[in-house]
């Protein structure tokens, strides 16, 4: 393992100068750097005390995987549709392995809803209306949510989606277990 690379890419990762992260974990500027550059071999207990300065384990500095960073940022156009025609949801990160949760950006036309069979899944579920009026149904209770107003409920429950606008309502909504 390159080593003085690696630390240089953590120290970089949390937005360290060389400088500060001398500073944090009691030693030289020319410490980190001669590290950085691997023309020192750090002893274990030396670089246990330089990651002491981020702070990171040895543990996870040597598991950490910086060369299969994931995608972190998404553009509107890479967002998965996986709704249809009255009803779209824009799933976040769709291709990331692994994901444990799923983030949606919801549109519903006027009127449409998520049929007339309630919805059950493991996990929870939480958004935000940000756009129109939306009716959520979660087992007995029933209430229209506007702009702001949001929820939060056991996705086991029973639950239906319904705009009971005249205008498309917009969500942002996340759950787990991932479910797409």
């Amino acid at each position: 393992m390159d080593v003085g690379g690696h630390l240089k890419a953590v120290r970089t990762m949390y937005g360290l100068s060389q400088r500060e992260l001398a500073k944090r974990a009691g030693v030289t500027n020319g410490t980190i750097s001669l590290i950085e550059q691997n023309r020192v071999s750090p002893s274990v207990s030396s670089l246990k005390k330089v990651l002491d300065g981020v702070p990171m384990s040895l543990a996870d500095f040597f598991a950490l995987d910086l060369q299969e960073s994931p995608q972190v940022f998404y553009s509107r156009d890479q967002l998965t549709e996986i709704g249809d025609r009255e009803v779209s949801l824009k799933l976040v990160a769709a291709q990331r392995p692994n994901r444990a949760m799923s983030i949606m950006y919801e549109r519903y036309r006027p009127k449409a809803d998520t049929g007339s069979d309630m919805l059950s899944q493991q996990g929870e579920e939480g958004g935000i209306i940000l756009k129109g009026h939306m009716e959520l149904t979660v087992g007995g209770q029933s209430r229209v949510l506007g702009p702001g107003d949001a929820y939060y409920f056991a996705r086991a429950v029973p639950h239906r989606f319904r705009n009971v606008g005249d205008e498309p309502c917009e969500i942002v909504s996340a759950s787990t277990p991932p479910t797409v």
